[in-house]
């Protein structure tokens, strides 16, 4: 899964990386925790970098329902939640690095940073929708999840749907069996996990210190990667 995420990357940087414009107001995060409102650029405004709360609120939800923060990729066409969004609201969520816990066996787990190598920032496939009740209107966002690769897969048995580069106007143009063939598990060899700092654990803890690599432990995961 994907619960926790980041996105540092400059706004200038940002908005030359995905030929989209960033709102004035935006800060480095290193920290992004579920309901915090996310990044994305959706298929009716390409062009702009909106903000929209990470927590997918179908519209029977209540006002406190906290949302669904993932979606399974497999089964999004079919889930009542999700069918609608998956048909036509697919959305990239940015980020320049998400975090997985690992367990050690020594009863913690060991939090790992997943980012792509050589760039601030990349996109993960996600569905997005207008929720309005009584007033009260959000735009919410899940995370979509398939199987995770070879890196991934010693820390978690899901990962979030990390789109190649060239494959990102295509999730947000093509119809939904098009898109159905990109949620795979990242098939590139650039992705890289280290472990990190359990000051990840908590959302308030958010600056560079949080993606600096653990020094404590001996290696990260390339090993298993190879």
């Amino acid at each position: 899964m994907c619960g926790r995420t980041s996105l540092f990357a400059p706004r200038a940087e940002l908005e030359s990386r995905f030929d989209a414009r960033v709102p004035d107001d935006y800060r480095p995060r290193y920290n992004v925790a579920p309901s915090d409102p996310l990044e994305v650029i959706t298929a009716d405004q390409p062009d702009v970098v909106q903000r929209f709360d990470w927590g997918f609120m179908p519209r029977w939800a209540d006002a406190d329902d906290q949302g669904f923060i993932n979606a399974r990729a497999e089964t999004a066409h079919e889930k009542p939640a999700f069918s609608d969004a998956w048909e036509s609201r697919p959305c990239l969520v940015l980020s320049s690095g998400f975090y997985e816990w690992k367990e050690t066996g020594r009863g913690r787990k060991q939090p790992y940073r997943v980012s792509r190598e050589d760039d601030l920032a990349f996109a993960m496939a996600g569905l997005w929708q207008r929720w309005e009740d009584d007033g009260d209107r959000r735009q919410t966002v899940t995370i979509l999840t398939t199987d995770p690769n070879e890196l991934v897969e010693p820390l978690h048995d899901r990962m979030a749907v990390v789109l190649p580069r060239e494959a990102e106007t295509t999730w947000l143009t093509a119809g939904p069996d098009e898109r159905a063939d990109l949620c795979r598990p990242y098939p590139n060899d650039d992705l890289d996990a280290y472990p990190i700092s359990t000051a990840v654990n908590d959302p308030s803890n958010d600056s560079p210190a949080i993606v600096e690599p653990d020094r404590s432990e001996q290696t990260g995961l390339g090993e298993f990667g190879s």
